[in-house]
């Protein structure tokens, strides 16, 4: 979902980076870049001057451009509309994210996760892309793993939309699907009943329970737990925090998408949190993958198989852990 318990809000960017790349498993698919092409719109190149009318940039002024724009990143402060936005809702993050995932949040990433392609942008699509590929890769994990989907629990946190819950629920799965957003939720549902009438005879369907939770408030036992594009909305220490308490419910297998933080994705962040846009309603958290890793082991399990999902607008890391004393 796009969440907390939801999944990715995305976080817009000023660069350039390769062309769409499909999912890499490494074994036998927040968070969301928002990235410019390689070649600008027309519409922009019109409104510039020729590449031979501009003055030469020498290197004094390149360096005080660069400065610039380092004093800009560090001075600016973006966090004052989502403090704003937390006051306004009645608490911190989570109330924001509620508050967001259940009015415009809730209708642009019912858009990114639906089907339909009028009144979906490029980037939206191309976002869509990068969480189908996400939600691919996971399927493809547990499918090549020891454990029968058919009849297994799965706890699906922070479900959005459906996109995961209803294809485990076509493999014969016993889902719990749940998500902050009561609009999620009801979306979700409202999916599952579409696919359930939709199945042929035989067919091995089981409907999802849907409720309405936060991450913290999940309980029970199952199979499988598998939460994406959900930690971007959470900071660090809470992050290592709501990792060991979903590792407290599974038993077999726990998969974990997030948005990787490293220094050249950090200042990216930054820099593009200088242009406001509804995209940054809430916070965006990117994760060090040896803080993922130290989580799970600490809480007495180890990563089995990685993933990493990149579109030209979205990327993910994909975890899949096991029991520390597990074989497989």
């Amino acid at each position: 979902m796009a969440r907390a318990g939801v999944s990715t809000a995305p976080l817009s960017r000023l660069h350039s980076l390769p062309p769409p790349r499909p999912a890499l498993l490494h074994h036998p698919h927040s968070h969301v870049l928002l990235r410019p092409q390689r070649k600008a719109p027309s519409t922009t190149a019109a409104a510039l001057p020729p590449a031979a009318d501009l003055p030469p940039l020498s290197l004094p002024a390149a360096a005080a451009a660069a400065a610039a724009l380092a004093a800009a990143v560090s001075l600016s402060d973006p966090e004052r509309r989502r403090r704003a936005q937390a006051e306004a809702a009645g608490g911190g993050d989570k109330e924001a994210v509620r508050a967001y995932f259940n009015s415009t949040g809730f209708e642009r990433w019912r858009k990114i996760y639906g089907s339909a392609t009028e009144g979906v942008n490029r980037v939206q699509l191309d976002i869509r892309e990068g969480h189908a590929q996400t939600v691919a890769a996971t399927l493809s994990m547990l499918r090549d793993s020891p454990l029968q989907l058919a009849g297994a629990t799965v706890c699906d946190a922070g479900c959005g939309t459906g996109s995961l819950a209803i294809p485990l629920a076509a493999e014969g799965a016993d889902v719990l699907a749940s998500d902050i957003s009561a609009a999620m939720v009801s979306e979700a549902q409202r999916q599952a009943q579409l696919a359930l009438a939709s199945q042929p005879a035989g067919s091995p369907f089981r409907m999802p329970r849907f409720e309405v939770r936060d991450l913290e408030s999940l309980q029970g036992r199952y199979d499988v737990v598998v939460c994406l594009d959900v930690l971007i909305h959470y900071p660090r220490e809470e992050a290592r925090a709501m990792i060991k308490h979903l590792a407290s419910l599974a038993e077999k297998r726990l998969l974990i998408s997030f948005a990787p933080r490293t220094l050249y994705f950090d200042f990216l962040k930054r820099v593009g949190e200088l242009f406001p846009g509804p995209s940054k309603a809430t916070r965006a958290y990117l994760h060090a993958e040896r803080d993922i890793e130290d989580a799970l082991r600490e809480a007495g399990w180890r990563v089995a198989n990685r993933g990493f999902i990149s579109t030209q607008f979205y990327f993910a890391k994909l975890f899949e852990a096991v029991p520390a004393g597990s074989s497989s």
